[in-house]
């Protein structure tokens, strides 16, 4: 029998054994140190802060210093090759773009990190895992998707879901246990190596969202890059190289983040629905995303059938969607992935682009089996003489 999820810090209150390990998904900032404070406060001794690095911004020695602070023991846990080579990779072959409007990051990184907790939580036999997404974050329904689909048997959840607490409430608290979390932040902020995201505070109201341009690190213009080109590979679906070097996917993620960041290009703003159909804003800044995810359609234009890419197409939103609501582990979306997956044995080239500030346009598709013509006319000389042969050919004498 499943124990009921966690939503309220009632429900920590009285449901947990003070003696017995708790872990928490823990991000530094305030919603989650709040967290550990509350958790000493009810006497919980056993308390393990987990924090995935998919490459964040926030720093590990940071993160250290406010879990010292509130007495939870941190583990840092590096997945970031696994993150890239295990969801980025299939999210571009799937073209996972929300809606056609932005392409999905933290859908990618949700299901990890709850992995990664789950692993963590049954090494340490803890009687919970505690995340703090809130009820206007899709990351509640991820988290908690993502663990039932795992089958993690015990307590979960978040309490803030029923039981929010005012900002300046939670900030007080901390101050008071001398752990400053202010820092002058205007949003809330989500980063990997994929993305950075913002939302919230100043860019509460999407009628008025104007983004200091400070907030961008990634696609921050650099007056100085001239016009350049630069070429991606791609090998059965997966990038290999940028010019022609092989890269590990996440050494190349981080590269087009800086060399197509220069030209201000990547950035990206939307809305995305909640569990009941309402609609937040979000801003993300993701420059090697734009040029991996185009290169891959360009490519996949070159490779495959029409009539396969619109069905592609189709199965691209079921797998996005399956994605977004917490199935990441789910039948559906591993059933979409097969066929994505076959559609990538066959989606092998490049793709040369010329940067410049503002824009990109592409210069060379390349393909070692194409289905494009590169001599229209010879091709219609050839289709025309070889139909006209039918028709000229000696017919046979009937006796």
């Amino acid at each position: 029998m499943r124990h009921p999820r966690i939503r309220s810090f009632q429900q920590i209150e009285h449901g947990l054994d003070p003696t017995r390990p708790v872990v928490t998904l823990f991000s530094g900032g305030l919603d989650s140190s709040y967290l550990l404070l509350r958790l000493r406060q009810l006497g919980v001794t056993d308390v393990h802060a987990v924090t995935v690095d998919l490459g964040e911004d926030e720093s590990s020695a940071y993160k250290r210093e406010v879990a010292d602070a509130l007495g939870a023991k941190l583990h840092v846990l590096d997945r970031k090759q696994e993150f890239a080579e295990s969801f980025v990779a299939p999210a571009i072959s799937a073209q996972a773009v929300y809606l056609g409007i932005h392409p999905v990051s933290s859908t990618l990184s949700r299901p990890l990190i709850a992995r990664a907790a789950v692993q963590l939580a049954d090494s340490l036999g803890a009687q919970a895992i505690i995340h703090t997404a809130n009820r206007s974050q899709n990351t509640l329904r991820r988290l908690n998707g993502a663990l039932e689909l795992l089958g993690y048997p015990e307590l979960y959840g978040s309490p803030y879901d029923l039981d929010p607490v005012d900002r300046d409430e939670k900030h007080r608290a901390l101050l008071a246990a001398g752990v400053d979390l202010l820092n002058g932040r205007l949003v809330s902020g989500d980063s990997n190596l994929w993305c950075r995201e913002f939302e919230s505070g100043i860019l509460d109201d999407p009628e008025n969202h104007a983004v200091p341009e400070e907030m961008y690190r990634w696609s921050a213009p650099d007056p100085s890059a001239l016009p350049t080109a630069v070429t991606v590979s791609f090998e059965k679906g997966r990038p290999t190289a940028v010019d022609g070097s092989p890269l590990p996917l996440v050494d190349m993620i981080a590269l087009l983040n800086r060399q197509v960041g220069a030209y201000g290009l990547g950035r990206y703003s939307g809305l995305e629905h909640l569990d009941h159909g309402e609609k937040v804003l979000e801003i993300r800044e993701m420059p090697a995303a734009m040029l991996l995810l185009d290169s891959y359609r360009h490519l996949e234009a070159a490779c495959l059938d029409a009539e396969l890419i619109r069905e592609k197409r189709h199965l691209e939103q079921i797998w996005v969607r399956e994605a977004l609501e917490g199935r990441w582990f789910g039948e559906l979306r591993v059933a979409a992935q097969q066929f994505i997956d076959s559609c990538a044995q066959r989606t092998t080239g490049s793709v040369t682009w010329r940067l410049r500030a503002g824009g990109a346009e592409t210069r060379s598709i390349v393909a070692p089996a194409p289905l494009y013509l590169r001599d229209r006319e010879r091709w219609e000389e050839r289709a025309i003489a070889a139909e006209a042969a039918a028709y000229t050919a000696p017919q046979p004498v009937l006796v």
